[in-house]
């Protein structure tokens, strides 16, 4: 919970600086526990079955018409102010769907959202509507607003990238594809005729924003861990020397949970030619990206190398009940965007016009009852947490894989949809994975291993079906099929 971290006044006051992690923390730090036995499988693999289903292409399968399930919204009758049945039947509803996202809760697994937290003593505003509209560091005319937490909440974040107050300029955005949005939008205005590189496993937003702001953009290939592959960077851009290069470095891939190598991209920038006048930077790092500070050995995201922007989202690590996520520029980059608003008495220079008002308060909050040290805790959790999952998953015979700075754990998909849907899993094609959250146990790591190995059992029991083969997704040495034992 959000109160479970103990810190004083002195922790909270760090001088300006981020406050290094103690010799002694280790990353990648285990906690053994007994394994069951693997289970075994008792037929032969048949190649002819499994070489036609590697062939057939997975088609996607969307999520269930939620109009077969919608609650319809019906006219109050005349009399319902004096009988209250309506408010009755509302307030049914409502139980009836907190029972049912708590059960939801329980088992949830394959996101990245921080579901431990506790903001009781921020009921008390939502009797109000708070709009941040215009820019964070310029109130407008709308007195109800909350500014002070969200440059309070910027003010923090750049610190934490080390970017002095008067040389950044961000804001609270609705999510981490607003993030991406607007970092990918301010190097387009700096470099018109910039072109886009992202890696095959960046997040779709990326994708979304060159359709968005009509943008050529350039496909990178990445190593089987899910990292961009930075030869192939460095011959695309070869092959684009005449135009400035905009790129999108990847804090934690949506999939594999791969960190792109910051420090190799912008050498590869270098080598091409590229000097610092004719590149950006866009760092996504909507979940990893407040993790990886706190990591012992981890390469630092910081503004003192040449980088442009940098985003993470609220609702993921830190554990903010609505989305939202925050954005970092360099001031002289915004105000190539910016445009004076006389309606607003304020400037724009956002994707959205209103913004939610309220997430930079549930942001400063979460800041100041755990600040830098209380984040490293949960961290060093996570991270300890998700070894435990691979190193089970593994000792059973499935393969699996977990990057060197993850808590993102990969493995085969599981053969029932239900399964996957009772647990929230996230798949892509043969592999699904586990994203280790604070909120995520030992105990509920287990009850989902225990559950997983019971199904496997009957999946695999006739021999017909056999492990999915997910060497081409994350490497031989992490594939625990027939053929890759």
């Amino acid at each position: 919970m959000v109160g479970s971290v103990n810190s004083s006044n002195e922790d909270l006051r760090m001088n300006g600086a981020v406050e290094p992690l103690p010799e002694d923390f280790d990353a990648t730090a285990l906690i053994m526990d007994p394994v069951p036995s693997p289970v075994v499988d008792n037929g032969s693999v048949n190649e002819e079955v499994r070489i036609n289903k590697e062939k057939e292409k997975r088609l996607i399968v969307l999520g269930r018409n939620i109009h077969t399930m919608c609650l319809e919204v019906t006219e109050p009758d005349a009399d319902d102010e004096v009988t209250g049945d309506r408010e009755a039947y509302m307030a049914g509803v409502m139980a009836r769907y907190k029972r049912a996202l708590t059960e939801r809760t329980k088992h949830h697994l394959g996101y990245p959202y921080n579901l431990d937290f506790d903001y009781g003593a921020l009921s008390q505003l939502q009797h109000f509507s708070i709009n941040n509209l215009g820019d964070p560091f310029i109130e407008s005319n709308y007195g109800v607003h909350s500014r002070q937490f969200e440059v309070g909440v910027l003010d923090w974040f750049a610190r934490l990238w080390e970017l002095e107050k008067n040389e950044y300029w961000g804001y609270i955005t609705n999510c981490g594809t607003e993030g991406n949005l607007h970092g990918i939008l301010v190097g387009r205005e700096v470099f018109p005729d910039g072109i886009l590189y992202a890696s095959r496993e960046s997040h779709y937003s990326v994708f979304k924003a060159a359709r968005m702001y009509r943008m050529e953009c350039v496909k990178v290939d990445t190593l089987w861990s899910g990292e961009i592959d930075c030869d192939d960077f460095k011959a695309k851009l070869l092959q684009n020397q005449d135009k400035p290069a905009i790129i999108n470095v990847n804090i934690g891939t949506t999939v594999k949970g791969a960190v792109d190598d910051l420090d190799l991209v912008i050498k590869k920038l270098e080598e091409a030619g590229f000097s610092q006048d004719r590149f950006y930077i866009h760092c996504d790092g909507a979940l990893f990206g407040l993790m990886m500070p706190f990591v012992k050995r981890a390469p630092k995201v910081t503004f003192k190398k040449p980088i442009g922007s940098v985003s993470v989202s609220g609702h993921k690590f830190v554990g903010c009940p609505m989305p939202c996520g925050v954005q970092i520029t360099r001031l002289n980059y915004v105000n190539a965007l910016s445009r004076d608003v006389e309606y607003l008495a304020s400037r724009d220079a956002t994707i959205m016009g209103s913004r939610n008002g309220h997430a930079p308060i549930f942001l400063w909050y979460t800041l100041n009852r755990k600040g830098y040290r209380g984040f490293q805790k949960e961290v060093q959790k996570c991270l300890r947490n998700a070894h435990y999952l691979k190193d089970r998953l593994v000792e059973a015979g499935i393969g699996a894989m977990l990057n060197e700075l993850s808590s993102t754990v990969v493995f085969e998909r599981p053969h029932d949809e239900e399964f996957v849907r009772r647990w929230q899993l996230a798949c892509k094609g043969n592999i699904a994975h586990v994203v280790v959250m604070p909120n995520i146990t030992i105990e509920k790591l287990n009850e989902f291993l225990n559950e997983l190995l019971e199904k496997r059992a009957t999946w695999f029991q006739d021999g017909k079906d056999q492990p999915y083969c997910i060497s081409s997704d994350v490497g031989e040495k992490n594939c625990l099929c027939a053929l890759h034992k």
